[in-house]
């Protein structure tokens, strides 16, 4: 890693939520954050659920974002590696979005010695035996029967249905996932020490949870990166440590 580089780490921007107008405003703050770091990132992480909601159809893809597909094309083809995680809300993403912007996509947690210091990166969700319900609604999302029947709806239909479900579920869970648990009782911390109990890593970096949050584990280090909706916090690697900061 180059020492004057560095390595940085966002999730959960949810693009299309609550409407129009108010995702334009953070779509423009986040994209404002992307021009600052690309001036001395060596590579960039964004671990899920970047959009509220995202899907690909074989020659239609979701209407705006311009500001932040274009952002992400002019890093990549400078030769700054974007990797991409898919989210709970953005599990749609198919060949479109890597193709057009040049990001690398990533579909499962991954481990990666940046520096030789090793990582552990992840969206955080369904990780560990909970949210046994959660689970059987990944499993059907990811179901080709299913998405091949979703695929043969029209996508004004299709999509304006499957965004109303997912502001729904958003508002419907947001008071509650807000409030921190206590680390006894975080399933992200829970099956991280599981983790940890088998394979050491210096860092675990999750996003999913909206809460930020560190947190020592041993001899390794927890981050929760928050969101972009109310904290606009992101973590920064500097080749030695990784810190969690607040975009102003």
């Amino acid at each position: 890693m180059n020492t004057s580089k560095k390595i940085y780490f966002a999730s959960d921007v949810h693009l299309g939520l609550p409407n129009y107008e108010d995702s334009l405003i953070r779509e423009k703050k986040f994209v404002k954050w992307l021009d600052l770091i690309k001036k001395d990132a060596e590579e960039i992480y964004l671990l899920g659920d970047i959009f509220d909601f995202w899907h690909e159809y074989k020659y239609v893809a979701p209407s705006g974002y311009v500001r932040f597909l274009g952002k992400l094309a002019e890093i990549t083809d400078s030769g700054i590696p974007v990797h991409y995680f898919t989210g709970n809300h953005d599990i749609w993403i198919y060949n479109y979005l890597p193709k057009e912007t040049g990001i690398i996509l990533h579909r499962k947690p991954i481990t990666k010695i940046l520096n030789n210091k090793k990582f552990y990166l992840a969206h955080g969700d369904g990780l560990g035996p909970w949210d046994k319900g959660f689970k059987l609604m990944k499993a059907g999302f990811t179901n080709p029967v299913l998405q091949w029947f979703f695929a043969r709806l029209h996508p004004n239909f299709a999509i304006t249905i499957a965004n109303t479900l997912s502001r729904k579920k958003r508002y419907a869970q947001e008071a509650k996932e807000l409030i921190f648990k206590g680390e006894d009782k975080e399933w992200l911390i829970l099956y991280s020490k599981m983790l940890l109990e088998k394979e050491h890593f210096d860092f675990l970096i999750y996003g999913h949870r909206h809460i930020p949050y560190e947190t020592k584990i041993n001899n390794s280090k927890y981050i929760n990166l928050g969101d972009w909706i109310y904290n606009f916090t992101y973590a920064e690697f500097d080749g030695t440590e990784v810190k969690l900061l607040k975009f102003e």
